[in-house]
């Protein structure tokens, strides 16, 4: 199997899922991961016990400038490269989660004849992806009305690969909240900016610590690993500050609301957890794929959203309405398990498998 997605955690991640439902079946298999250089999966694969190669490839960025000067000679380079690859490696499937390296590595599989299968996350289907629709086989999506971007006859609705401890977990807020030091009869409101945080998310809850504080709200913050310095003073009994997360599925049980970004894997998470969620997407994404990942949870009553722009004038109003109303509360959590696809990793493999066949 040769795999290949990355840039961000929302390709890395679905791709590592996959990798390990493969290899929980067939034992013996061989993977290989394709990903750009100096990129984040050239760290994050070799973690999870798999091997990787590097492309020389990046994205265009949105004016002109040295970089996309040199993408052309990037993209011949990269699909050299992938060629070589391919040939040494001979898989007997290609696997594309989304990012720049997966379009050399997937176009070049495809000529040789390797059935390709995508996996898109989003709502919105990135770039990559969409250029190499007519070359896959097979596509897993997530989200209903994909036939926008994809034929329609290779489209299969999966869902996004999740963390298996978040799909096992039960929801012991008790156990949850011993974990963070909070106390169990107050409200938790837990805080996701990713791995790396959010600027205009820890604003906020730093403009916002006696507003939760006069309500008798207690929070689990993570605030990402750029932003440790500015906001671990603010850590007290009651506001836990951390940059990252390791034991999520115990955040997850101890909260009772959550605000968070709407990265795919974010969303996909937070449908199986069940949790009232209010989303304020970034706004800094190619072609706000975060904010249609919310909407399509919003249309359907299963989670709020807050456009960063508008915080400074919603959120105290959105939030006490939010905590003041347990049939809110109880109605987001119904819809929002609704949508949860708890078993699309098994499902995507399951599609796989039928192409080797």
């Amino acid at each position: 199997m040769i795999l290949s997605g990355g840039g961000t955690g929302g390709h890395i991640y679905p791709a590592i899922a996959i990798a390990n439902e493969i290899r929980r079946r067939y034992p013996d298999t061989e993977f290989l991961f394709v990903g750009a250089k100096d990129k984040m999966e050239m760290e994050k694969v070799p973690q999870a016990g798999y091997k990787i190669k590097g492309l020389w490839i990046s994205g265009l960025q949105r004016k002109l400038t040295l970089r996309n000067l040199m993408f052309p000679i990037k993209l011949i380079h990269s699909l050299l490269s992938a060629r070589k690859i391919v040939n040494q490696f001979q898989p007997n499937v290609a696997i594309g989660t989304g990012g720049f390296a997966s379009g050399p590595l997937l176009k070049v599989a495809s000529q040789k004849g390797i059935p390709c299968v995508l996996q898109e996350q989003n709502s919105h289907a990135g770039i990559t992806n969409k250029l190499l629709a007519n070359k896959a086989q097979k596509i897993c999506v997530a989200y209903d009305g994909m036939e926008r971007y994809f034929p329609k006859e290779k489209i299969i609705k999966t869902g996004n690969p999740v963390r298996a401890d978040l799909v096992n977990t039960k929801n012991d807020k008790a156990n949850g909240v011993e974990l963070f030091g909070l106390d169990v009869k107050k409200p938790v409101l837990l805080i996701l900016g990713g791995s790396l945080g959010a600027r205009r998310i820890n604003q906020l809850i730093e403009a916002k610590l006696d507003f939760f504080q006069n309500m008798g709200i207690q929070l689990i913050w993570q605030c990402g690993k750029l932003y440790q310095e500015d906001y671990q003073k603010y850590t007290s009994a009651a506001v836990k500050v951390v940059p990252f997360i390791n034991e999520m599925s115990k955040a997850f049980a101890a909260a009772d609301i959550i605000i968070s970004r709407a990265g795919a894997s974010s969303v996909s998470e937070l449908c199986i957890v069940g949790k009232p969620v209010l989303f304020v997407p970034s706004p800094n994404v190619a072609e706000d794929h975060q904010t249609k990942n919310a909407m399509a949870l919003v249309k359907e009553e299963a989670a709020l959203l807050i456009k960063e722009s508008e915080l400074d004038i919603t959120f105290e109003s959105v939030f006490e309405e939010l905590i003041g109303s347990r049939e809110r509360r109880e109605l987001l959590s119904k819809n929002i398990q609704k949508l949860a696809l708890p078993k699309a990793t098994e499902h995507i493999v399951d599609e796989i498998e039928k192409l080797l066949k």
